[in-house]
């Protein structure tokens, strides 16, 4: 038997400044959607070309939006919409927590689809270099998850040599879930997508990186589900599955659907790189 790993206490609040709380978690959602911006101004210019950069500067308003809004009626509609609906002004109370994420990818997509409805862009190809840069964001995320203490995992045996008491957890060890959805929704999708990114063969089918993320997501999450603890208003569903698994159940699908229409679509030829067009302008 080995000793049990106790919680390390980590205060939420990063720093006061002022009457105006730091959070851990806000630092998670505003590094992480800088990252994500760093990333994909280098990854739209790689042919064939999926926007300019001014437009994927223009455009991150609109998914910090999708995000925030999707994320919190995603929570309310998949999760407590019975007590919102007794609480309703409790809706607008985010800063007592309650986001999804699956929510949040609904909001992202619908974002995604009418930026490039109004520039006039390939949806499909836009959204592909997005999607690179989502799992950056999921991974702060559980990490800050894993300081606030929540979202723990379910009951460990003690020879694991990780597990963990949780305050609120009761005595019990239990799996760092947190840490796990870190390391897989994060970290190793982030590997696979960007590797992926860096193939011209699999950019120019446009719609086959946004499916291998809905896939890769929807795989990692219902694998880490196994570890974590359903959340105490739900409970688990009918066969022992919980609702996080089931909501991956359609993105799966639809991620296998979308890179299999990628691959059997025309390849997609870009835009033209207006660098080149301004240059042969000026020797002309």
């Amino acid at each position: 038997m080995l000793p049990v790993i106790l919680f390390p206490q980590i205060d939420p609040v990063l720093v006061n400044i002022g009457p105006f709380p730091i959070r851990w978690y806000a630092l998670s959602y505003i590094v992480g959607l800088l990252l994500a911006l760093f990333l994909v101004r280098r990854l739209v210019p790689l042919t064939p070309r999926a926007s300019s950069v001014e437009q994927v500067d223009d455009f991150f308003g609109w998914g910090a939006l999708g995000v925030v809004l999707g994320g919190r009626l995603g929570y309310i509609l998949f999760y407590q919409s019975g007590y919102y609906l007794s609480h309703p002004l409790s809706i607008f109370e985010v800063w007592h927590g309650g986001m999804s994420f699956h929510g949040g990818v609904v909001g992202v997509i619908l974002a995604m689809f009418f930026y490039a409805r109004q520039q006039k862009i390939n949806f499909f190809a836009f959204s592909d270099r997005i999607t690179v840069a989502i799992p950056i964001g999921l991974g702060l995320g559980r990490i800050a998850n894993f300081i606030n203490g929540e979202l723990w995992g379910r009951e460990a045996s003690t020879s694991v040599p990780w597990a963990m008491i949780f305050p609120g957890g009761g005595d019990v060890p239990r799996h760092p879930s947190q840490l796990y959805e870190a390391l897989t929704e994060g970290l190793l999708l982030f590997l696979v997508m960007y590797t992926a990114s860096r193939s011209h063969k699999v950019r120019e089918h446009a719609g086959m990186l946004g499916g291998l993320f809905l896939t890769g997501y929807g795989v990692a999450r219902s694998f880490c589900e196994f570890f974590r603890e359903p959340d105490s208003f739900l409970g688990f569903l009918p066969g022992g599955i919980t609702m996080g698994q089931v909501l991956c159940v359609p993105m799966i699908i639809i991620g296998i659907t979308l890179m299999a229409r990628a691959w059997f679509a025309p390849p997609y030829a870009g835009l033209p790189d207006t660098r080149d067009n301004a240059q042969d302008t000026a020797k002309n």
